[in-house]
């Protein structure tokens, strides 16, 4: 089967806690995942969603495995594009590794379809959260800032 695939690596100058930390703590990722938030309780199994500050779902799905702080894998569906929604889960997968005093983290988000209008859209939309994440850790700004709508458009 054909599988379309975004991986991201970038190294931040952080803790493997810290930066697990930030990845699931809701008001945190506020800063810089546009004022979008998560929740769950980060445990496999457990169900996992993604709003827009408007309280909508953006995506939702659950988590596949969790292992603090090293490895988290997302069942992610979204759900607010007809189109995409239709297109079912995609795995998102977040590798933290400490590396000479920083953390390399490495996202792997996939699907199991050849050319996926999902895995598309989100190679557009994780540079610039990466980024945020990135920076916001180590200078406490973000670099992107803006926020979104329930439609996903700049507001």
């Amino acid at each position: 089967m054909t599988k379309s695939e975004f991986v991201y690596v970038t190294y931040i100058r952080t803790t493997p806690e810290k930066l697990w930390d930030a990845l699931t703590n809701s008001e945190f990722m506020k800063q810089y995942w546009f004022g979008m938030s998560c929740e769950s309780e980060w445990t496999a199994g457990s169900p996992w969603r993604l709003q827009f500050p408007d309280g909508h779902v953006a995506d939702a799905g659950e988590i596949a495995e969790s292992d603090p702080p090293k490895h988290l894998a997302i069942r992610w569906r979204n759900e607010w594009k007809p189109e995409l929604k239709a297109e079912g889960y995609s795995l998102c997968v977040f590798e933290i590794e400490p590396e000479d005093g920083a953390v390399k983290l490495t996202v792997t988000h996939s699907m199991d379809r050849a050319a996926s209008k999902s895995v598309e859209a989100f190679s557009g939309g994780w540079p610039k959260v990466l980024s945020n994440l990135k920076s916001l850790l180590e200078t406490g700004q973000v670099v992107v800032s803006r926020t979104v709508d329930c439609r996903g458009e700049a507001a």
